[in-house]
């Protein structure tokens, strides 16, 4: 595949590859973290990728943003202050570009700390991977955006096993489930409301990779 195409996709996890690669491009799955994203920014670049695309689900911080909602930033920023702007062109090519999407190392769980972070930078959503996608972008000359959906909403807490049940690879891990629900057994409505969420969150990056069709090379 190597020079077949222009455009890499860093994803979090395999569910979220399995979507990108309707896409028609070289896809590399980090794993759910920074590290593991700027791994797989190194296997696209050793692939011939002139552009990178940061793509997947991401958390609401702006209030009202429904989950599904789709976030084609216009730059990325981080917390300490950093910014980094997206390819408009290429960004165009996704959706409509409009906004930013905060990096942050972990996930964010609560309601008051998406709006403290809302309030901050007044970024739309937040995700662990963009960042460290764009920093390695900029370093090597390349192209730059991300397709992001929400999964979940500003307003809503995650519960706790939807932060200790799953694996890196995104996978349920039952036993883990089942000792976070026995400490904790007034979570299941927020896990059933985040299954909801997260089943929106699919159906419209789904929607959304199937508006954009294969990214040819330019």
């Amino acid at each position: 595949m190597t020079g077949s195409h222009t455009i890499g996709i860093v994803v979090g996890l395999e569910a979220e590859a399995r979507v990108a690669r309707a896409l028609g491009c070289p896809v590399a799955v980090g794993g759910g973290g920074a590290a593991g994203a700027r791994q797989a920014v190194a296997v696209l670049i050793a692939q011939g990728v002139t552009q990178l695309v940061s793509f997947g689900l991401a958390g609401g911080l702006a209030p009202g943003l429904a989950a599904g909602t789709v976030i084609v930033p216009e730059r990325v920023l981080d917390p300490a202050g950093a910014a980094w702007e997206v390819d408009l062109g290429l960004a165009a090519r996704l959706g409509h570009p409009h906004g930013a999407l905060l990096a942050v190392p972990d996930i964010v769980a609560t309601a008051p700390a998406k709006a403290a972070l809302w309030r901050q930078t007044a970024a739309l959503a937040a995700d662990i991977e963009t960042g460290a996608v764009a920093a390695m972008a900029a370093t090597a000359g390349l192209g730059f955006a991300a397709l992001r959906v929400v999964c979940d909403p500003a307003e809503r807490n995650l519960p706790a096993a939807a932060l200790t049940a799953l694996d890196q690879n995104g996978r349920v891990r039952p036993l883990a489930l089942l000792r976070s629900l026995a400490q904790h057994p007034g979570q299941v409505p927020a896990l059933i409301a985040l299954g909801r969420d997260a089943a929106a969150a699919r159906r419209a990056l789904i929607d959304q990779v199937r508006r954009i069709g294969p990214l040819s090379p330019r």
